[in-house]
């Protein structure tokens, strides 16, 4: 998993609630196992005119000039809520996104989205709106997020933030899941030497 330290990139609000994943990605791109390839679909509905998503819409912030490149969504409260998919996460760091600010998150995506490398940062929602403002004023700002400091800077100003421990740690490193289970591979492998084989016959 990459490490996120400090990060620094154009930010893109999306100024609604309950943008809920099947939103972030729709139901019927489901099919593939792998975490690649989600993000040419997100926001499928809300980013294309037709099915076929030939047709681009020219009203959705994400298709603007001025916002191409982001990597920084802003957007308001229960953000990720609805069904537990963990292709929501993959769908928008394969689509280019770093980081996720909004007041609040569904709480099975906020865990999913840490555990694939996207960090979530909680701000209070009168900084939201006044982050969201300026960057509608302001469109293809860039937003600076340290996971050091615990600040995300944008103009002049700066907000604090705070995550559980556990999670930033994970991020700062680059540690997923697969990874933590190999800091302990030294007692796997002696607790699988001292265990007791069990030869279980099949009739």
């Amino acid at each position: 998993m990459e490490k996120f330290t400090v990060h620094t990139g154009v930010a893109v609000p999306l100024n609604s609630a309950n943008i809920d994943t099947d939103q972030i990605i729709p139901k019927q791109f489901l099919l593939a196992t792998t975490r690649k390839g989600f993000g040419k679909h997100a926001f499928h509905d809300w980013r294309y005119l037709d099915d076929a998503e030939t047709q681009l819409n020219p009203d959705f912030n994400l298709n603007k000039k001025e916002y191409q490149g982001a990597s920084v969504l802003v957007a308001q409260d229960n953000f990720g809520n609805g069904s537990s998919r963990e292709h929501a996460p993959w769908a928008l760091t394969d689509f280019g996104f770093r980081a996720v600010i909004a007041p609040s998150f569904a709480n099975i995506f906020n865990k999913n989205a840490l555990g694939n490398g996207l960090l979530t940062v909680k701000l209070k929602g009168e900084e939201v709106n006044e982050l969201i403002t300026y960057l509608e004023q302001n469109a293809g700002a860039s937003v600076t997020i340290s996971l050091e400091e615990m600040y995300v800077q944008c103009g002049d100003k700066r907000y604090s933030f705070d995550l559980e421990p556990f999670y930033r740690n994970c991020l700062l490193n680059g540690l997923d899941n697969i990874d933590l289970t190999l800091e302990h591979g030294d007692a796997i492998s002696a607790y699988e030497k001292s265990s007791t084989t069990w030869n279980v016959g099949i009739n």
